[in-house]
């Protein structure tokens, strides 16, 4: 008999690990996705109905590789989180081309792969559920992370399009655009929070809870916290030369 699960990718840590968290607490059997093995099978033991696959998502066919596990271990996707990705924090010229290059592979292509290798299972059920992790940095263009803020203005179009797409075959699918939160994200981008950055931070725990209640409700789109909602709505009250300038004097 196959076993419906919920496949988390980037579950190792931050925003993932609290998925897996909470997920698990509903009683969903889990299949975590990242590449450091030690956290993600730390994790997979703390919670009991998870099991560990430690692959970098980054890689070509690494999409191919999950669903070929997933298949090969009696399994079907019932949900999808699409958490893994990264940002990179520096002017454009200046960051490194490659892992720029990577950074678009990981946010965009493996992404829509997982989406693309998941659906057709689920319009057959006529049932199912698609969390993509965006961001608040899906409303504007970001000088001094242009890449990263690209990718999540991906991300975010096309989760709102397939949204439309399947709302109507019983598939739910939800953009979650986060802003600040209290991980490892901003260690790994490069950038140096200050304190008022800090303060802002939301916890992860509550952006996962609200990501959640989001999906279940059917939203498009979920936008974590009062100052988040407003702030996506710069680009509707400035002009787009102002929204740039203020964005870039943020993280300059």
């Amino acid at each position: 008999m196959t076993q419906i699960v919920t496949l988390i990718t980037g579950a190792s840590a931050g925003l993932g690990a609290d998925f897996a968290r909470q997920c698990a607490a509903q009683g969903e059997r889990l299949v975590l996705v990242a590449r450091r093995r030690n956290e993600l099978e730390a994790l997979a033991t703390e919670l009991g109905t998870a099991r560990a696959l430690v692959m970098d998502l980054g890689e070509s066919g690494a999409a191919a590789a999950v669903m070929a596990d997933v298949a090969a271990n009696g399994e079907t996707v019932g949900t999808l989180i699409n958490n893994a990705g990264f940002g990179l924090w520096g002017k454009f010229v200046a960051l490194d081309g490659p892992r720029q290059r990577a950074m678009i592979d990981l946010n965009i292509g493996t992404l829509v792969e997982l989406c693309h290798a998941v659906l057709p299972g689920m319009l057959e059920r006529g049932s199912g559920a698609i969390l993509n992790v965006a961001s608040t940095a899906a409303f504007q263009p970001g000088p001094g992370m242009a890449t990263y803020f690209a990718t999540k203005a991906f991300v975010l179009s096309f989760t709102e399009a397939l949204h439309e797409e399947v709302a109507s075959k019983g598939i739910k699918v939800t953009a979650l655009c986060p802003g600040p939160t209290k991980t490892e994200f901003g260690e790994v981008a490069g950038f140096t929070a200050n304190g008022a950055f800090d303060k802002i931070s939301a916890k992860s725990e509550d952006v996962v809870a609200m990501g959640l209640k989001a999906l279940d409700a059917g939203r498009a789109v979920a936008i974590p916290g009062l100052v988040n909602k407003a702030g996506a709505q710069g680009h509707r009250l400035l002009p787009r030369w102002l929204l740039r300038k203020v964005t870039a004097s943020i993280k300059n």
